[in-house]
């Protein structure tokens, strides 16, 4: 069967039985991730969910549960704004699980206002990207239980916006910008997937990057105005053309072509979209296909290195206050 920028995310889990498949879904109490989830309890699976409000995760459960029938579904919550908080439930997952067959990144934030993280990160780089390097590379004992694990970086259209500042990541020097950051934030998702999967493809364990297209039903741009948007209509004009946005059953459905599908064993490291591996576009105009930039490898070490380097850190500073 061939899917593309219509296909629904049920029609590329229909033909799974996920049973006993444990997937770990950040960011899975709405939107794609909770469709996701919904996919893949009904196959079978047993899924986790992380999300940053109990109360949304008590109502994300409830819904699950009554759509799918499925008992298997747990939710933890985490603040990934706080490093403190994701090595703690890192910590809880290594005690209740016993592998993770694939992990889907989707908790993020986009656009916001300037603000720092309990570590003091600008919060779309600290939240986006640095608090899933940290869970996920905390979680690789796991991983490595399950053959042919997989992980599924959620980024999108907007890294075209940026790439990682090497030098001031956390706007410290720098005029904030909120596309620009966010842009630097999905860049981050990409090049840490191709990271990833340079670290561990000798083990069997892949990672790619999805980009969902432009989904209704989200909640990511409810805090944003119609001027909001504006800087990012005339950075990437192309927007301006979009006939519909996609379902959120069709946004989810590349996620879980790249979690799932046989056509991608053995592979790693790609951006894909429509469910199918994206062209190459260097035009920061367009919306579309993938800027060659994150998928550098010479990148993907360097962004690897300063994560390392910012997480010490954090760590380091953790450390001298409970010697305080």
């Amino acid at each position: 069967m061939s899917f593309d920028t219509h296909t629904r995310a049920c029609d590329v889990a229909e033909a799974f039985d996920l049973r006993g498949q444990t997937y770990l879904i950040t960011g899975g109490t709405s939107g794609l991730g909770k469709e996701s989830a919904r996919c893949l309890a009904s196959r079978g699976a047993r899924v986790v969910l992380l999300g940053s409000s109990s109360e949304r995760g008590a109502m994300a459960l409830e819904e699950l549960q009554a759509a799918t029938g499925s008992q298997s579904i747990h939710f933890e919550a985490v603040q990934f704004d706080s490093l403190r908080d994701v090595d703690r439930v890192a910590g809880t997952l290594r005690q209740q699980l016993s592998r993770i067959d694939g992990i889907i990144a989707c908790a993020g934030i986009m656009a916001t206002d300037f603000g720092l993280t309990e570590d003091g990160l600008e919060r779309q780089f600290g939240i986006n990207h640095i608090a899933h390097h940290r869970l996920i590379t905390e979680l690789l004992s796991l991983l490595r239980q399950a053959p042919g694990a997989r992980v599924v970086m959620l980024t999108s259209g907007a890294h075209r916006l940026a790439g990682i500042d090497f030098t001031d990541p956390n706007f410290e020097r720098r005029i904030y910008d909120r596309w620009t950051a966010y842009g630097q934030s999905k860049s981050a998702n990409v090049l840490f997937a191709v990271g990833l999967d340079r670290l561990l493809a000798a083990e069997g364990i892949r990672a790619l990057a999805v980009a969902p297209g432009v989904v209704a039903g989200t909640n990511l741009h409810n805090h944003l105005t119609d001027a909001d948007f504006v800087p990012l209509l005339e950075r990437q004009p192309g927007l301006r053309n979009l006939t519909r946005r996609k379902t959120t059953e069709e946004g989810a459905a590349s996620i879980l072509w790249a979690l799932l599908h046989p056509e991608l064993e053995g592979c790693g490291g790609y951006y894909l979209e429509d469910c199918r591996v994206a062209l190459s576009n260097a035009d920061p105009l367009d919306h579309l296909g993938v800027m060659p930039r994150v998928r550098d490898s010479d990148q993907a070490q360097q962004l690897w290195a300063l994560s390392e380097r910012i997480i010490k850190a954090a760590l380091a500073s953790r450390q001298q206050e409970q010697q305080v």
